[in-house]
């Protein structure tokens, strides 16, 4: 009995001490969406003569990156994503186009000789030429970098070595026969089927001898960007398929900055707000499990640093919500003391029930956490971009939420509780909520009719606004190009929607409020937003880019269909879980209110015309988490409280009403939070926190009203019979001769 608290306490010293040296040695990796810059998805293509697989993405990766680290970007990074597709992440880079151009370009380099100017070619002047067949192609370029020299006039040039110099001083010579002044004297170098120079050689170059040395320059009026992106291109090699863009997200490094203010404000607020309220609630456990709530960011925060990830804009409110979801397990184990004090009346002392309030709340702690990493698990694996930093940090705050409640929280609990009196400990009464249940003692199964149709209408209500206004669905599932630009005057919705219109636009989705103007359509191209942005700029004065999104419809069809995917496979895996962990029946009715909460929000969204994007879809899978969470609670007080002797219907209802003081309290420790995003978080984080406080709210009521009416309906269909008493095993010691 002694051992056990030591060396929890060593272990629990151990993982802060770990934590905190991991905290300051660790740099956080921030992802553009907070820092600013451009991420292009790319998407590898067939080309005639090579097959878009994972080895070919592997090699146009390599061109990539060298292309990237050419154009000095700092810490730029490139990954490829299943077979066919890259990831390129280039920090403080805020033009897409150059971005696009740069990275992304096939880049078939080649030379060619030049047999007259009666061809359908076009040189870099605008003349015709015919070619000839291609002599060097980009493989045979051995290096290449802009240069300029004073001595030699302005402009900036390209020079190049050859990996075969044989080959280039054939080629030279052979036009250097040619008369002066003839257009066969000229070498063409093309460039993804584009003339980009066709100089004439020097006519000191000698017949049949050539260039000796194995390099040449490249002229043509080029500006040092342009040298040095030429440079890139050709140094980098020739990609050996092509590439497509199918996603594409720019930010400004402003918003990333107001979006970290926000988030670390909505942080701050919301842990003030619910260490505030567990203290009220709980005195001096309360007290004790905001230290560990604190030491729970702290081992959170390591971890993810640890594990190098990305901190992404939902990652940051996914952060933020752990907080609020981290005290449920500190609830259950304080209500459960309360209860076991209580119906001891405090012949067993603080100590025993609060180990008691442990032990058994442990059961509910287990299948409640396991049912939201199920969510964060799906999270990661089918959702796309910022959307999987949320699950991954989602998943981390739950495990280390479990470290904080089961080992920080007990450790201190041990070292303080029985020190001090009952009611300063906060477990030696019931507490205002479980006083009032119990002498009221509500038989809300009566009603169970009346609470499922009341469930009924409003799911009719949902599926209403979902057939007459149908869902806002965003760029991310539908495809498209939307842009959010900031004004230096605030333009009205309809001068906006002429300035788009006059770009050539007429039918883009615009919206404007305040310094903002955000424009979306399907066919939207970076040409196309540079001249919406001087339409802009004519009526609103100076126009800044906050941010950009692109998706290409394949990717969001893609996207679409992966959102219902997650989405079936969570509730099914729910469904699953339930049925194994405690009974089909269980199952079905917590996955049919699961049902009716999913319903409710999306139904609230579409008459809201809130829009529907990644983040709606990562606060939809959280509800799941939660809803579920809630709803084992509530069984798992079903299956203890179950007997022959009592009728099921008294057991859901006693099982309700005992949980309803930890579900209030965890709820509206999880509100205090999302209201603290509402309330900095910006529009995203707003429809997030919309999204939830609507799930949470919901999934209480319906863990009552909606699941325990069902498990009643349902258990008529259930033979199984009730669990029969825990048999309680003696110990015998001894030996045996």
């Amino acid at each position: 009995m002694f051992r056990a608290p030591v060396w929890r306490a060593v272990t629990a010293l151990a993982v802060i001490a770990i934590s905190l040296i991991l905290a300051l040695v660790s740099a956080p990796r921030l992802g553009l969406d907070l820092r600013g810059g451009t991420q292009l998805v790319f998407e590898t293509r067939d080309s005639p003569t090579v097959k878009a697989d994972s080895a070919a993405t592997d090699r146009a990766l390599d061109v990539l990156r060298q292309r990237a680290d050419a154009l000095g970007v700092v810490d730029p990074t490139l990954v490829r994503s299943g077979e066919r597709r890259i990831i390129v992440e280039l920090p403080g880079v805020l033009d897409p186009r150059q971005a696009a151009e740069v990275i992304g370009r096939t880049a078939q380099l080649a030379f060619h000789p030049v047999l007259g100017n009666e061809g359908d070619v076009r040189d870099e002047n605008g003349g015709k030429l015919r070619l000839g067949p291609a002599a060097i192609t980009g493989d045979g370029i051995a290096d290449a970098v802009q240069q300029s020299d004073p001595q030699r006039g302005p402009g900036w040039w390209v020079s190049i070595d050859f990996r075969d110099a044989g080959a280039w001083q054939r080629m030279s010579g052979a036009a250097a026969c040619e008369p002066v002044g003839d257009p066969k004297r000229r070498i063409a170098i093309v460039l993804d089927n584009e003339v980009i120079s066709s100089p004439p050689l020097d006519p000191s170059i000698p017949c049949r001898t050539g260039i000796s040395g194995g390099s040449a320059d490249i002229t043509g009026s080029f500006t040092h960007d342009e040298a040095r992106d030429l440079a890139v291109l050709i140094k980098g090699g020739a990609l050996p398929v092509p590439l497509t863009i199918v996603e594409q997200r720019t930010v400004g490094p402003t918003l990333g900055a107001a979006a970290i203010d926000a988030s670390a404000k909505a942080a701050i607020a919301g842990l003030v707000l619910t260490a505030a309220f567990i203290v009220a609630v709980y005195r001096m456990s309360g007290l004790l499990s905001t230290l560990a709530l604190a030491c729970y960011g702290l081992i959170s925060y390591a971890a993810l640093v640890a594990m190098g990830a990305t901190f992404t804009l939902p990652g940051l409110a996914g952060f933020v919500l752990a907080i609020g979801m981290a005290i449920d397990a500190n609830v259950l184990v304080f209500e459960r003391a309360r209860e076991e004090y209580d119906q001891g009346r405090g012949r067993r002392g603080l100590k025993a029930a609060l180990d008691r309030g442990f032990r058994n709340a442990w059961s509910a702690i287990a299948d409640s956490n396991v049912t939201t990493l199920i969510a964060a698990g799906l999270l990661f694996w089918l959702a796309s971009g910022p959307v999987k930093g949320f699950g991954v940090t989602l998943a981390v705050g739950v495990l280390a939420s479990l470290v904080s409640a089961m080992l920080i929280t007990r450790v201190l609990a041990h070292a303080v509780i029985g020190r001090v009196g009952p009611r300063l400990s906060g477990l030696g009464s019931p507490g205002a909520v479980r006083t009032w249940l119990t002498r009221r003692n509500p038989q809300l199964m009566k009603a169970r009719r009346l609470w499922l149709a009341v469930a009924g209408t409003l799911v009719a209500a949902a599926v209403a606004g979902l057939l007459a206004r149908g869902l806002n669905f965003g760029v991310e599932f539908t495809g498209g190009r939307l842009v959010e630009f900031a004004t230096a005057k605030p333009l009205s919705a309809d001068a906006a929607g002429q300035a788009v219109s006059r770009a050539g636009f007429p039918s883009a989705v615009v919206q404007a409020s305040g310094d903002g103007v955000t424009v979306r359509a399907g066919r939207l191209g970076l040409d196309d937003v540079a001249r919406i942005e001087q339409e802009l700029e004519r009526q609103a004065g100076e126009v800044t880019k906050r941010s950009e999104e692109f998706v290409g419809p394949s990717l969001g069809e893609e996207l679409r269909r992966n959102a219902l995917v997650a989405l079936g496979v969570a509730v099914s895996m729910q469904l699953a879980y339930l049925a194994i962990r405690f009974r089909w029946t269980f199952g079905a009715a917590a996955v049919l209110a699961l049902l009716v909460d999913v319903t409710v929000v999306a139904g609230m969204f579409a008459w809201l015309g809130k829009p529907v994007d990644g983040i709606f879809l990562a606060a939809m899978l959280t509800i799941v988490g939660y809803s579920v969470n809630d709803k084992v609670v509530v069984f798992d007080r079903v299956r203890e409280l179950w007997s022959p002797r009592s009728p099921f219907v008294t057991a859901v209802n006693s099982a309700i009403l005992q949980t309803m003081p930890r579900t209030v309290n965890t709820g509206l420790g999880a509100l205090f939070i999302l209201l603290a995003l509402m309330a900095f978080g910006g529009d995203s984080l707003r429809d997030f926190a919309l999204a939830l406080v609507t799930g949470i709210v919901t999934g209480t009521l319906s863990s009552a009203f909606v699941a325990g009416p069902l498990a009643v309906w349902l258990a008529r269909y259930d033979r199984k019979p009730p669990p029969g008493p825990p048999v309680k095993r003696r110990r015998v010691s001894g030996a045996v001769v």
